[in-house]
């Protein structure tokens, strides 16, 4: 299916763009194209805000070698909550920024790195993402919101935070996981880095509302799915969450 994804790139890109402008209004940049059984995954990235990553499935036709343009899908819920993840990325912007210095002044200060900004564009797909972390939304507080960006994305991000009802707000619903790397090939995940990340997040104020998990990997990084969690890998998560309210 990759041979036959490539020799039709550009109306497979077209197709795609169409999909989300028709089926949830939004405007899309398509990254990558990966052949998979009886399809391609295509992997898009929202334009503007909110902003999330995600992907679409465009079923090929092996046999008469041509793609399906007009059957394009998504697995249930997968696009919804990409939206759902970029909306409370907006919402809690200046929360996420504090989070992102303070991760730029970990990278900035120890040899450890996040992934790269294409491997979230060409591999992502998971909704809201950055080279450091990513959220994962259980919620259905966000579901109104939701139904809102569908009838009309382009709102300021004042109305967005007015229609989210803060006190309803479950921390345990979101979750923000935090995978940081060793720079240098062939480094064992250092404890000392890691316990300091963990304390510094377990004493930080301002940050938005979640479960955190926190991972520390060495360099080698599966390319093709992109995990790079292994054995030596260290973590704080399940059951042992820092939670912020």
């Amino acid at each position: 299916t990759d041979k036959i994804a490539k020799a039709h790139r550009d109306e497979i890109d077209k197709a795609v763009k169409k999909f989300f402008l028709d089926n949830y209004k939004t405007e899309v940049i398509v990254h990558n194209t990966v052949g998979a059984i009886d399809g391609a995954t295509v992997f898009v990235e929202s334009v503007g805000e909110p902003h999330f990553y995600t992907y679409a499935i465009v079923p090929v036709d092996i046999e008469e070698e041509k793609v399906l343009t007009d059957q394009v899908w998504c697995q249930e819920g997968q696009v919804e909550y990409a939206i759902m993840g970029g909306l409370y990325a907006l919402i809690f912007e200046e929360e996420l920024a504090t989070l992102d210095r303070y991760l730029e002044s970990v990278v900035e200060k120890y040899p450890v790195v996040g992934v790269r900004k294409e491997a979230n564009e060409n591999t992502g797909g998971s909704g809201y993402m950055t080279p450091y972390y990513y959220l994962t939304i259980f919620d259905k507080t966000f579901e109104p919101l939701y139904e809102m960006y569908i009838t009309n994305p382009k709102r300021p991000k004042e109305e967005w935070k007015n229609a989210l009802n803060m006190n309803e707000l479950d921390p345990k619903m979101f979750r923000i996981t935090i995978h940081l790397h060793m720079a240098k090939p062939n480094t064992e995940p250092d404890k000392e880095i890691f316990n300091q990340v963990i304390l510094d997040l377990e004493n930080m104020d301002g940050l938005s509302p979640g479960w955190y998990s926190v991972f520390l990997h060495d360099n080698n990084v599966n390319k093709k799915s992109a995990i790079a969690t292994k054995d030596n890998s260290l973590e704080k998560s399940e059951p042992d969450y820092i939670i912020k309210q």
